[in-house]
């Protein structure tokens, strides 16, 4: 496959990923009108907000296992398909239970997005070439949200949240024809390889258990689904209840909180690439892969502290600054995923990265719904806005303490933690 192929797939993935943040994110910006016609309050908001992530998560390791095993190009078509026109179709719901079933419906499609991807950028580039095109295709969603906070606002005023959801839903259908046209057979096809000393020869069924018992034994995969938990939990409390938070405690419009909503959004998704160009280059300079990646994770997450101060400010404008000060949290999420690539067996990136993105929307299921009781029962948005910030710093003690040290540069992938049980501590047989 020449280079230019491979960067055209992953601009079509960066491309399918701005969409996939767009359609699930647009209700949270239309939640104060659909609200409002609906009579919905803030339980009835959370559990809505929340829905997505229902089926998002439960088809998280099944999707991943797909990946590994499947067509990946027809397979992330008909995902695509799927959540468009579950998109399209919510803006014919008239009642939350039918809402309820599109957003169901939304998350089982867009469960392909991380799984997928991150199968993709593992078959195209080397292990010390990842981080970039990781932090690229996943800066898509960042750039949905902006996108998000720009259009979709304006189509609210003009349109309505009806003909919003259509609009969005159905015209993405459009990007099923460059990926038809620009994906090689060959990069669709699964690995037939098994895990290292396995015998192929051996009933497939007895292949696949040990995989999944493999996953379910390793000490580093826990750890990279307590970390990615923690740092979804963030992500989600931004993407659901930011825009809420700036119309209803800093009274912005509906224009204004969908500019100041998008502002922090682009710091992070910008962030994304370059958190993972800086550690692929510092590792090309001979720096060690296992703490360049973990600590450039870590001064992101400590950033996330910022939303802290940027809830009891009295201003404004001092507010939002601190938010977008709390966004460069995005410096993680290239190095996140190559963490992963690092740790996985070569055949099973689909299937850990199944499992950390369930792990992590476990986060996005939490996230909208705690807070959402948070706030009925305090009358503050404060304590939901504290939460996630001190998870982030249970997610640094996950990847630091229990996730071992990274494969050296060069070696397959997942060689050097393929069958490494739970209870073997980190380093053990590197």
């Amino acid at each position: 496959m020449t280079n230019t192929r491979r960067w055209w797939i992953v601009a079509l993935l960066f491309i399918a990923s701005l969409i996939n943040y767009l359609d699930r994110a647009t209700i949270s910006m239309a939640l104060p009108m659909i609200s409002h016609e609906l009579h919905l309050g803030p339980e009835a908001k959370g559990v809505l907000l929340s829905a997505f992530f229902w089926s998002y998560a439960a088809m998280q390791i099944p999707i991943g296992w797909c990946a590994d095993r499947c067509n990946l190009k027809r397979l992330y078509m008909g995902a695509f398909a799927l959540w468009s026109v579950a998109q399209g179709l919510a803006g014919l719901a008239n009642s939350l239970a039918a809402l309820l079933v599109f957003r169901i419906l939304l998350g089982a499609g867009e469960s392909i997005y991380l799984p997928g991807g991150t199968t993709i950028v593992s078959r195209l580039f080397k292990p010390a070439e990842r981080g970039f095109p990781s932090g690229v295709f996943d800066f898509g969603t960042r750039t949905g949200l902006v996108l998000e906070g720009l259009l979709v606002p304006w189509l609210l005023v003009h349109y309505g949240w009806r003909v919003t959801f259509v609009v969005l839903g159905f015209s993405a259908l459009l990007w099923l024809v460059p990926w038809h046209c620009v994906f090689p057979p060959s990069a669709a096809q699964p690995s037939l390889v098994g895990p290292a000393g396995f015998d192929a020869a051996r009933a497939p069924s007895e292949l696949e258990a040990r995989r999944f018992s493999g996953a379910l034994l390793n000490r580093d995969l826990a750890g990279i689904c307590l970390g990615f938990f923690c740092f979804d939990y963030y992500w989600y409390l931004l993407v659901t209840w930011l825009p809420d938070y700036l119309q209803t405690v800093r009274h912005l419009t509906v224009l204004e909180a969908g500019l100041y909503t998008a502002l922090p959004f682009l710091v992070f998704g910008v962030s994304e690439p370059v958190g993972g160009l800086v550690a692929d280059r510092l590792i090309g300079r001979g720096w060690d892969e296992t703490r360049t990646r973990k600590g450039i994770v870590t001064v992101a997450f400590l950033t996330g502290l910022l939303l802290v101060p940027a809830v009891h400010v009295s201003s404004s404008a001092s507010a939002i600054a601190l938010i977008y000060g709390a966004s460069l949290v995005g410096l993680s999420t290239g190095n996140l995923l190559v963490i992963l690539q690092c740790c996985a067996p070569a055949t099973d990136v689909g299937l850990w990265t199944g499992f950390e993105n369930f792990a992590g929307n476990i986060g996005g299921i939490v996230a909208p719904l705690l807070t959402g009781f948070l706030i009925a029962r305090t009358g503050s948005y404060s304590a939901g806005f504290m939460l996630a910030p001190a998870l982030l710093l249970l997610g640094l003690i996950a990847y630091w303490w229990v996730v071992g040290p990274l494969k050296p540069l060069g070696a397959p992938a997942g060689a050097a933690s393929e069958l490494r049980p739970a209870s073997m501590p980190p380093g053990t047989g590197r």
